[in-house]
């Protein structure tokens, strides 16, 4: 079975949905001798499946492919009839208040969305993909004891040790333990709570004290010195995906890659905070106008995701950066204009092997 501590470059490639993540994103990571991965998420199965047969074209090395947890299935934070209720109709506030403020149609939100979760646990079994990595929830201890079975290794995504306990508990095989410096939505187990705030390389510490799990390091790993003060701190690898966004394999959107490269120059791009107001989940992005004029948006995703998710296609299309999400870390004025393996490579220190 892989874990963590096998890899020959301690490099993970994070899973970003919504397009940044790529086969051949992946395929480069793990070809350079990290772990590449496959974002599942906002994905139908059959593209996943697609997605899987790719990176295998790309790469024998392992990678992994993310899944979300839907509410239903999250053991962590229990989800009655009476919130999700809740959470519906705070959508449909929201998307009045959207509706009135952009002049544009909102989405609607979709309850019957559990973004395919049974049929991509059964696509990962059935495909043995290396690594499968969860976010947004904690899955049932079954769950996770399946894949560990099928030689699997899984991770959960986690940003406290209350929650890092309660997934060594569950059977995790290693714990992806996420800063506040993270970009892209915050990992917690319950959509309702503040995300913490200590800082990376002090909750690894803890979580190590707690658990005797490999831990993957993510937030704000951007330079070689980060990447060594997570390793000293106890992860056997770290975690990377701001510093990939505008690499060559990448799928970052245009109007993503165009305020990124703005954001190295100095630009109006001059700081990132955390957001509700285009998922409905604590997200960290290059702060825009969208964030600024809807700072009360509620606890209530996916459902916002859907309401937002017309707006800002449109937005996109526009090429208006103000409209979109431009998720980002903390270390957004590192991501670099590169082929992947090279970037992970000066990331840990090793240089590519000399051509015969």
């Amino acid at each position: 079975m892989f874990t963590l501590r096998s890899l020959p470059l301690p490099v993970v490639g994070a899973p970003m949905a919504g397009g940044p993540s790529t086969p051949e994103l992946a395929a480069a990571v793990s070809n350079a001798g990290g772990l590449g991965f496959l974002a599942g998420g906002y994905k139908s199965p059959a593209a996943v499946r697609e997605q899987i047969t790719r990176t295998r074209e790309l790469t024998d090395g392992p990678f992994g492919l993310n899944i979300f947890v839907p509410d239903h299935a999250n053991t962590y934070a229990g989800m009655s009839e009476e919130l999700q209720a809740g959470k519906l109709a705070a959508s449909l506030a929201y998307r009045d208040v959207l509706a009135a403020g952009t002049g544009r149609e909102p989405g609607l939100p979709d309850p019957a969305d559990d973004d395919g979760w049974q049929e991509k646990l059964e696509l990962a079994l059935g495909e043995r993909v290396p690594v499968v990595s969860f976010t947004f929830g904690l899955p049932e201890p079954a769950v996770l004891a399946g894949f560990s079975a099928r030689d699997v290794c899984t991770i959960v995504t986690v940003t406290d040790v209350d929650e890092a306990q309660a997934a060594a508990e569950a059977g995790a095989g290693a714990l992806c333990v996420q800063g506040p410096e993270a970009g892209g939505h915050r990992g917690t187990l319950d959509s309702a709570k503040l995300p913490g705030v200590v800082p990376l390389n002090e909750l690894l510490q803890e979580i190590q004290a707690a658990c005797g799990l490999p831990l993957l390091a993510a937030g704000g790993i951007t330079t070689s010195a980060d990447a060594a003060a997570a390793l000293a701190s106890g992860a056997a690898a770290v975690q990377v995906g701001t510093l990939l966004l505008l690499s060559s394999e990448a799928g970052t959107s245009r109007v993503h890659r165009a305020a990124l490269r703005e954001a190295a120059q100095g630009s109006r791009w001059r700081e990132t905070s955390l957001t509700r107001a285009f998922s409905g989940r604590p997200a960290r992005g290059l702060t825009n106008a969208f964030m600024r004029s809807y700072p009360d948006a509620p606890d209530a995703y996916p459902y916002v995701n859907h309401i937002t998710g017309p707006l800002r296609a449109a937005a996109a299309a526009e090429g208006n950066p103000d409209g979109v999400s431009l998720w980002a870390g903390t270390g957004f004025r590192n991501a670099e204009e590169a082929p992947a393996a090279d970037i992970v490579r000066r990331l840990v220190g090793r240089r590519k092997p000399t051509e015969p």
